[in-house]
């Protein structure tokens, strides 16, 4: 591995092998089972989650590792920080790594948080000093010190993750991976480990964050990874990288059309989607409207959940039929029309995601419809996007003064 290169891969893939074969909960059920069918084999599919990626990272970038759910991203993180082995393809790190990846990954739910905090720096090599030296510093960003004596199992899933994280940020590794966790913190602990995670790159460590949340990976990243179906699609500048992402949600779109294609149960699919109209100005009121036909008795009462999404992917707002109170009996045809008020919309292009769901999600039709924001903006004054650019939505708001 040349001089100033953090990390190197080669030719790496991962294959999943995944058996469809029933398996019996007891023992005497499974030995009645292969006593019937002695030659019966189990029914297989190989999923490739990587294919054949070959990059380089150099000491010191920040990467964003980008795409769609199911494109490979936190495999690549699990083979990188060794949780997981490749089937096939060469990984070279200059340095220990440090990670984040689940909720709970690295700690033991029966030690305190202190103890903890020792065990996973002796597992990423930390000394004893190098930990005690960086102790307090974790202990006061984690913000846990009245509980650091309780054992971890007794945290909420944000004290857990607040912990996890201050530990793989302040111990001394030459590599940090991130996973989309911080999005179980609330908004300032997610700008205080942006900003420990900018600061951590400054200094010279490598650090991967995956991440849905688009306006993060623009303001931490340097350069990132797109990512396709289980291969590397781009590598290179943030910019390029996000055009390829929002690229691939309109190819998503089209190709969700065909009702059989989206996930789902598919017990009851809508059958249309349309926008009151295809372009608006940031303040005005906006109708959906879905078509569903009737379906089976069995459904029983089902809602719909509309998500307006981004460019970016990013959601902006759930409207979900619950919080109404309105419910659909699947026993005729229904035309669910939803009204938007209120939201100021700044310019750019938007879609909409709808989910019918009743036990389970019976469709989910991603990028079921799309609409475009104007340019024109609702204030007095006109200004360059840097005014208002870094928003995900427009603001009734004044100054006054004295």
């Amino acid at each position: 591995m040349a001089n100033g290169t953090a990390i190197s891969v080669s030719n790496l893939s991962k294959t999943y092998r995944i058996s469809h074969q029933h398996r019996s909960s007891r023992a005497t059920e499974a030995m009645v089972e292969f006593l019937r069918h002695p030659f019966r084999r189990a029914e297989v599919e190989w999923f490739d989650a990587l294919h054949a990626l070959d990059f380089e990272i150099p000491e010191g970038e920040a990467v964003g590792i980008i795409g769609r759910n199911g494109a490979g991203k936190s495999t690549l993180l699990k083979l990188l920080t060794r949780i997981t082995a490749p089937t096939t393809g060469r990984i070279e790190l200059n340095g220990r790594v440090g990670s984040l990846l689940e909720v709970g990954t690295g700690f033991h739910p029966e030690l305190t948080g202190r103890e903890n905090i020792f065990l996973n720096g002796t597992l990423l090599g930390m000394r004893r000093r190098e930990i005690v030296r960086r102790f307090e510093e974790i202990v006061a960003f984690a913000g846990v010190e009245r509980f650091l004596d309780t054992p971890v199992k007794r945290y909420s899933s944000g004290m857990y993750v607040r912990l996890a994280f201050a530990v793989a940020a302040h111990l001394e590794t030459e590599i940090l991976a991130i996973d989309e966790v911080l999005a179980v913190g609330d908004a300032e602990f997610q700008r205080k480990s942006i900003q420990k995670m900018r600061d951590a790159a400054a200094d010279g460590r490598t650090v991967l964050f995956v991440s849905h949340q688009m306006h993060t990976v623009l303001n931490l990243c340097t350069s990132a990874m797109f990512l396709q179906s289980g291969r590397l699609a781009y590598h290179g500048d943030v910019e390029t990288a996000m055009h390829h992402y929002r690229q691939s949600y309109d190819d998503h779109a089209a190709a969700q059309l065909e009702a059989s294609r989206r996930p789902g149960n598919g017990r009851l699919r809508a059958t249309s989607v349309t926008m009151s109209s295809p372009t608006s100005r940031a303040t005005d009121r906006r109708s959906v409207t879905v078509r569903i036909p009737d379906g089976p008795a069995e459904i029983g009462r089902y809602y719909v959940s509309c998500h307006l999404t981004d460019a970016n992917g990013s959601t902006v707002v759930q409207c979900d039929s619950r919080l109404t109170g309105t419910w659909l009996e699947p026993d005729s045809p229904h035309e669910v029309t939803l009204d938007i008020d209120g939201l100021w919309l700044r310019p750019g292009r938007y879609s909409i995601d709808v989910f019918l769901c009743s036990v389970g999600v019976m469709d989910a039709w991603e990028g079921a419809a799309s609409f475009e924001v104007l340019p024109g903006l609702p204030y007095p004054e006109t200004a360059t996007e840097d005014a208002y650019g870094r928003s995900a939505v427009l603001s009734d708001f004044s100054y006054s003064v004295r």
